[in-house]
């Protein structure tokens, strides 16, 4: 019954607005159920890898703030989790559920990632290396006893080959929460979101924790960018969404469209920004998430040692500022 729950969420039906998997329930969730998430190398730009031969022991850690409530997660130890079921969600794109202790949550902020890491071969002293990748749970971070990943796998992707070996039963280490942007309720008045392929991960934690807080008046406008309609991650998810929530306005635009698609075709230009974006205002703020050229293209790349680097791009030459952009 689980496997066939997560094969649906996977394609997107549309389950109304319950989280009746797992034994988990709650009045209020993503549309599917229980919303998913992921931040590839390639969703935030992130490229690299690192080679790191330490190892801790993992367990579960009580909260700080004194709630009792246990939490997963450990930004100074890598933990293993264990991968409950996996669904194919495009031609190379995957979900992986992986489960903890049912009584604690992952401890996610919005937004933040996590650390993963997997064996990759010995270094000179024959000790074992490890390549780490971040990645941007699409869960809802109060669920309890699960996360769940959307990671696009490429074919020479080290760490998403390395998921895609995985079978029910096989672990993962993870460490963290790794915050990127701390969002709290009503920050800006207008968030504009320009996301690539599965870029869209941070951006639906945002969109998600946005719709589910009936106080939150955050305007939001995505503009999502894909190769082709099939590349669009949990499309349905997200028109579902938009229709329910007059606070979501969503742009699709991919570079090889159908005989019957009807959004927009090719790059994302000015002009599709211009109208797609919420205008520069010290009440704005644009994300942008997504392949190293997509990022080069929309607002300049991140600094060699990760820090948001200088913008450049159309949004620069839109009128932006340091200030008004974040780069994931």
């Amino acid at each position: 019954m689980a496997a066939t729950f997560f094969s649906r969420l996977a394609k997107g039906a549309p389950l109304a607005f319950s989280r009746a998997c797992g034994g988990h329930s709650s009045s209020t969730s993503g549309v599917f159920g229980v919303p998913l998430g992921a931040i590839a190398a390639v969703s935030g730009g992130i490229s690299c890898y690192y080679y790191v031969s330490s190892s801790n022991v993992a367990h579960l850690e009580e909260n700080k703030e004194g709630t009792g409530s246990k939490i997963a997660l450990n930004p100074n130890k890598w933990i293993e989790f264990k991968l409950q079921d996996t669904a194919r969600v495009s031609h190379n794109s995957h979900l992986f559920r992986f489960s903890f202790d049912p009584n604690a949550k992952l401890g996610l902020d919005i937004a933040s990632c996590i650390l993963t890491r997997a064996p990759y071969g010995e270094d000179a002293e024959g000790k074992p290396t490890y390549v780490i990748r971040p990645y941007t749970p699409i869960s809802d971070p109060d669920a309890k006893g699960y996360f769940d990943l959307l990671i696009k796998v490429y074919p020479e992707g080290k760490m998403s080959q390395h998921f895609a070996s995985l079978k029910p039963g096989d672990v993962v280490e993870v460490k963290g929460p790794v915050e990127k942007l701390r969002y709290s309720p009503n920050m800006k008045k207008h968030i504009g979101m320009i996301a690539g392929g599965t870029g869209i991960t941070p951006m639906l934690q945002i969109i998600e924790a946005i719709l589910k807080n009936p106080d939150d008046n955050t305007q939001v406008s995505l503009i999502y960018a894909n190769v082709s309609p099939d590349d669009i991650l949990l499309k349905q998810k997200l028109d579902i969404l938009a229709a329910s929530h007059p606070n979501l306005k969503i742009f699709y635009t991919v570079d090889n469209p159908t005989k019957n698609w009807k959004g927009g075709v090719g790059y994302i230009s000015k002009d599709i920004a211009l109208k797609g974006l919420p205008s520069p205002s010290d009440d704005t703020i644009i994300l942008v998430c997504g392949p190293p050229g997509m990022m080069k293209h929309i607002s300049g790349s991140k600094a060699k040692d990760w820090t948001q680097g200088e913008l450049t791009g159309i949004l620069k030459e839109l009128g932006y500022t340091e200030e008004m952009v974040y780069k994931f």
